[in-house]
This record gives C-alpha cells, sequence and structure tokens, in this order.
C-alpha cells in the first residue's frame, strides 16, 4: 500500500524527534529579547547616573561662585560642564541654568526639547548663574540613542526615538569671599 501525501503529514505531525528543539525555538525569542531589553536598561540606567555625577561636580563651580567670578559665558560654562561629562559627545549636551531670590521662584517644570526635521534640538536654553545667596536649578540633558527595535520598546520616550536623560542639581550659591 503505498503512502498519500495525507499519510505523509500525518506521519511528521506525530514524529516527537524534535520537539525540545522547537519548544527551545520558541522560548528563546522572548528569552533573548527580555536578555536585550534588560542589557539596554542597564546601560540607559549606568550613563544616567554618571550624567547626574557630571551635573554634581559641575554645579559646583556654581555654588561657589567660581563660574560668575570668572565670568563664564553659556558656551564656555558647557565646555566646563563637558568636562565632567566625559562619557557623552559635547555637542549632544543641553544644559539649562536658572537662577532666583527664593526656592519658591523657581520654574521646576520639565523642560521639553524641540527637534528640527533632521532630529536635532532646535531648543535654546537659560542661562543665569545667579549671584551670591541667589537659589539655582541646573538641568543637563542628553538624548541617549535607543538601539534594538522592538526589544527596547518602551524606553524611548522621545519624538525622535531617543531617551531623553535629565539630571538636576538645585542648590543656594554661597556667599562669595
Amino acid at each position: 500500500m503505498r503512502a498519500g501525501p495525507l499519510n505523509k503529514v500525518l506521519e511528521i505531525l506525530r514524529d516527537t524527534k524534535a520537539a525540545t528543539a522547537v519548544e527551545f525555538a520558541l522560548l528563546s525569542i522572548p528569552l533573548i529579547g527580555l536578555i536585550l531589553f534588560t542589557l539596554q536598561l542597564a546601560i540607559v540606567s549606568f550613563y544616567d547616573q554618571a550624567l547626574q555625577t557630571a551635573t554634581e561636580q559641575a554645579a559646583r563651580q556654581l555654588m561657589v561662585g567660581s563660574a560668575q567670578d570668572s565670568s563664564l559665558s553659556q558656551s564656555a560654562f558647557k565646555t566646563a560642564v563637558c568636562a565632567k561629562a566625559t562619557l557623552f559627545t559635547c555637542s549632544g549636551l543641553m544644559v539649562d541654568v536658572q537662577s532666583a531670590s527664593a526656592f519658591s521662584q523657581l520654574s521646576t517644570s520639565p523642560l521639553s526639547p524641540t527637534y528640527g526635521s533632521n532630529g536635532a534640538v532646535t531648543s535654546s536654553w537659560n542661562y543665569s548663574p545667579g549671584a551670591a545667596g541667589d537659589v539655582v536649578i541646573m538641568r543637563v540633558m542628553y538624548d541617549w540613542p535607543i538601539v534594538g527595535g522592538p526589544f527596547a520598546y518602551g524606553l524611548a520616550n522621545q519624538s525622535n526615538g531617543t531617551f531623553l536623560m535629565v539630571a538636576t542639581a538645585v542648590f543656594k550659591n554661597e556667599p562669595y569671599q
């Protein structure tokens, strides 16, 4: 008796020799995705902490008045921040410094970069380092590129597909000597 096409299909379906390989293949795709997502999240967290540390170090120049005594311009202060943030490209750093006479007068609303058609930031940022006794809020932002396609779903928080890292330092300027 000759086996027909239906019998061949049934024979293949009854064969369980490769069941483990098929099950592993089905489970490995989500497992690899989870590993890649976790790795991307760990990288973002590491660089976010590095940005916060660099912001705190640069804020000390404002807090003790050395930036004001040196009459640092906005671009010169950004260069000083960049010197502390060695893990980042300087052109991608965005530095916003605002001062007021009291904490209640500071604007703590989130900053939102605007992007041009090429995906570059077109926003301009404040630079008001304040005087002795003023309170200052300093925010340093960086658009971190998110890679991983669907495995990094939900990490990008900007319209250009990047993750906006924001590091903040709020302090009162010391009386200058």
